[in-house]
């Protein structure tokens, strides 16, 4: 036991390992020694947070540390189940001071009232036992932070000689149950043999430090409906004290004795709780027996239970921690888009601060200019002035002038000079532009305004809409057309296209599809896609893309039409009519001259023709207008069909025929009647080689006749056999919407009857044709 002992004990705490953590070295070490190393660590300028490693102090292994610190290692759970069960094998053996100091735990109180009390009394054969199988929480639900929270509440014993309880405390404050004065003194201990709660006062009165009070256990306190257990149920103050395994419940002495469960089997609490927890706990630690013993219902669905729990949780932890990784993505995002937005407004601030430098400078130099200029026109009208004023003078003195002889010496040239000068008054006078005072000229900003008014961050346009009424298709091209609401946003469209296989998880579809093409850079509202395969369905995608993102539109199907064909002329038989364009068929008696080739269908009665197309791919879609024809057949064949019998009589071609009134379908010389009208004019053929099968409809009357489930290995040709009268080939058609309808119905009729999809289903009830 002590050799066990010094394995299960940590080599920083000397202790019985507490919450294990489970190191990269294989090692262990207990959580809160594990945190008082990087505590250790810790310095002014070096935080908890950023201490990412430290070293195992077993074997020197370097651990490194994620960003969840301690909390992104894993727990040893396996080694703390070990620990509980030697704790509980220790307090079951002698009771020695020594043994019991060494086994104290140094826990922290994490463990629910219910499941500790019910542990320990049912360690000792009390009927508290029934809960002891919760006295310890599973290591997948058990919480760090109450770990961290209550590291420094350790579980004290006044006697050396007791054995060891985790107890939590739950009432903030319980009242001793022993004393006499009112209101009663807080209670610091529990007695679980006693069954009450006493203060330091009464428990030294009542509990001295001698035997039999050696043997009580003591614990934290507990309220007085904890310790004293579970009551059954149907005798009021009785407690449960035994498990019935009938009624799979917990009864009491009575209940056994005179109750309803007097003839039933039942089991004490500890062999009970023994079981459920090895099954629950180490089913691959005991025999196959015990195993086999404890495979009741309540064990089964507590693993059951437990695994779901288990697996929940982890669920919840990985969601968890993506959850944490976007949410630093979303502060790394922020910080980023702040930066950039601070930089972008410093930006513009700057090219404001400039441009009003530039401006300020041109109206400065406009004001010198306009300054210059009228500063020289007020030159010139000071100059006018000055000469005017002159002359004014000179005038006046000559009228004062009595002397004629001076008079009339002086009077003609300032009669001259007055008269000049006034004819010439407008051409001294200079001419001044009122606009050159800035009347003309504004500063006008509103439009830069609104656009500053108008910033904002760009965000990834919303998802386009595929407007599959103007999608276009032919044989093997299909234009896609689509719509979106932020066009003038968007910088460009790409899109994406593969073939359409049935899965109806578009987004699984779209995340694991290998064969996915990718067309970008598209600027426009619609694509051409060229190079298709005939008669297939496809799923398109369109992405909108800008600066900010891109966003997807709703998936949507779209499928290429038929393979077009016109009958081969090479393939007729000699008494067949073929029309100009090869889409029509004639039967005429009179024997025309042809070269004979390996292709041509020849011999007695087998007038048919072939198209001038081999399939091997995709859902194609034809029909035949029938007229006033009463005997032909319809189907396809593959290259190597004989072409000197009827068609359907070899294992190499399907073909729907009519006899006058009888409809039939024959394949390798067997055929079987079906029902169809006598008024069939159109006839339609569905040939689906990817999903091995060739139906036939009545296209007038949207009425399904039948399908071949077909395992093609080669690829088929269409043929057409007419014993009177003429046909008509319609081909390149789209799926007609009443096809897929019938289809999916005749699936499910077909699963529900339990067919299978093979090549044999349709022989049934056949008949060897003659």
């Amino acid at each position: 036991m002590e050799t066990l002992e010094s394995e299960l004990t940590c080599p920083i705490c000397l202790e019985l390992f507490e919450d294990p953590l489970l190191l990269p070295c294989a090692h262990s070490l207990c959580f809160n020694c594990a945190h008082r190393i990087l505590v250790s660590h810790c310095s002014t300028n070096k935080p908890l947070e950023s201490i990412s490693a430290f070293q195992c102090p077993t074997c020197r292994y370097v651990i490194t540390l994620n960003h969840r610190g301690l909390e992104g290692l894993k727990r040893n759970v396996t080694l703390q189940n070990i620990i509980d069960r030697f704790q509980k094998a220790s307090l079951s053996g002698p009771n020695s001071p020594t043994e019991s100091r060494r086994l104290q735990p140094q826990r922290p109180c994490t463990a629910t009232i219910s499941g500790t009390v019910a542990g320990t009394v049912g360690g000792s054969g009390g009927g508290g036992g029934s809960s002891g199988s919760s006295a310890r929480g599973s290591p997948a639900t058990s919480s760090h932070t109450l770990l961290h929270t209550n590291h420094t509440n350790h579980i004290n014993h006044t006697n050396s000689n007791h054995s060891p309880a985790v107890v939590a405390k739950m009432d903030p404050r319980i009242s001793c149950q022993f004393c006499e004065q009112d209101p009663p003194r807080e209670a610091v201990k529990t007695c679980v043999t006693c069954e009450v709660s006493y203060c330091d006062r009464c428990l030294r009165a009542t509990h001295p430090n001698k035997k039999p009070f050696t043997s009580h256990r003591l614990v934290e306190p507990v309220p007085d409906t904890h310790i004293r257990g579970l009551t059954c149920l149907e005798h009021e103050n009785e407690k449960v004290n035994m498990y019935c395994l009938v009624d799979d419940q917990l009864i009491c002495a009575l209940c056994k004795l005179v109750g309803r469960h007097r003839d039933h089997q039942v089991s004490s609490l500890t062999e009970r709780f023994d079981k459920l927890k090895a099954y629950q706990v180490s089913p691959g630690r005991v025999s196959d027996a015990v195993l086999e013993a404890s495979k009741t219902s309540a064990a089964q669905t507590l693993e059951n239970n437990l695994t779901n729990l288990v697996k929940r949780n982890s669920e919840l932890e990985n969601q968890m921690a993506k959850l944490i990784q976007i949410c630093q993505q979303v502060e790394v995002n922020t910080a980023m888009h702040e930066a950039k937005l601070v930089e972008e407004c410093d930006e513009l601030v700057e090219i404001i601060r400039q441009r009003k430098q530039v401006i300020a400078v041109k109206i400065k130099e406009s004001k010198v200019m306009k300054l210059r200029k009228l500063a020289q026109q007020i030159a010139n009208c000071r100059q006018c002035l000055e000469r005017s004023s002159a002359l004014i003078t000179q005038a006046e003195q000559s009228l004062k002038e009595n002397d004629h002889a001076r008079f009339l010496q002086t009077a003609r040239n300032v009669a001259e000079r007055v008269a000049m000068a006034t004819a010439s008054s407008q051409v001294l006078i200079p001419d001044v532009n009122l606009n050159e005072a800035y009347d003309n000229f504004a500063l006008d900003f509103s439009r830069e305004k609104k656009i500053l008014e108008g910033l904002d961050y760009l965000t990834a346009p919303n998802p386009p809409s595929i407007r599959e009424e103007l999608c276009t298709a032919s044989h093997d091209t299909i234009t896609v057309h689509w719509s979106s609401e932020d066009e003038f946003c968007v910088t460009s469209y790409e899109l994406q296209y593969t073939i359409y296989t049935g899965q109806t998880n578009f987004i699984s579809l779209y995340n694991s599809a290998d064969s996915w093409m990718i067309v970008p850079n598209i600027k426009q509202n619609h694509y051409t896609v060229h190079g298709l395969q005939s008669g297939t369905r496809y799923i398109f995608f369109v992405k909108a893309i800008n600066q900010a993102g891109s966003r997807n539109s709703e998936p949507a199907r779209l499928k290429t039409n038929s393979q077009p064909f016109k009958l081969d002329p090479k393939t007729a038989h000699k008494k067949l009519r073929l029309s100009n364009d090869c889409l029509t068929m004639e039967k005429d008696e009179s024997s025309l001259k042809k070269s004979h080739t390996p292709e041509r269908f020849s011999g007695t009665g087998s007038y048919g023709a072939a198209g001038n197309v081999f399939i091997d791919s995709g859902c194609h879609y034809w029909e035949v207008l029938l007229g006033a024809s009463t005997w032909y057949a319809i189907g396809v064949a593959y290259k190597s069909a004989p072409k000197n019998e009827w068609s359907g009589k070899n294992s190499s071609s399907w073909v729907l025929s009519r006899c006058n009134n009888n409809f039939m379908v024959r394949h390798d010389g067997k055929e079987m009647l079906v029902e169809a009208s006598l008024q069939l004019r159109r006839l339609g053929v569905l040939l689906d080689y990817d999903n091995n099968s060739l139906s036939f409809y009545d296209a007038m009357n949207s009425q399904h006749i039948h399908t071949f489930e077909i395992s093609f290995i080669l690829p088929v040709v269409p043929t057409f056999m007419i014993w009177n009268k003429s046909v008509m080939i319609l081909s390149g058609l789209p799926v007609p919407d009443f096809v897929d309808i019938l289809s999916s119905d005749l699936q499910e009729q077909q699963q529900q009857m339990g067919l299978c999809r093979q090549e044999s289903p349709y022989l049934s009830g056949m008949k060897t044709c003659h």
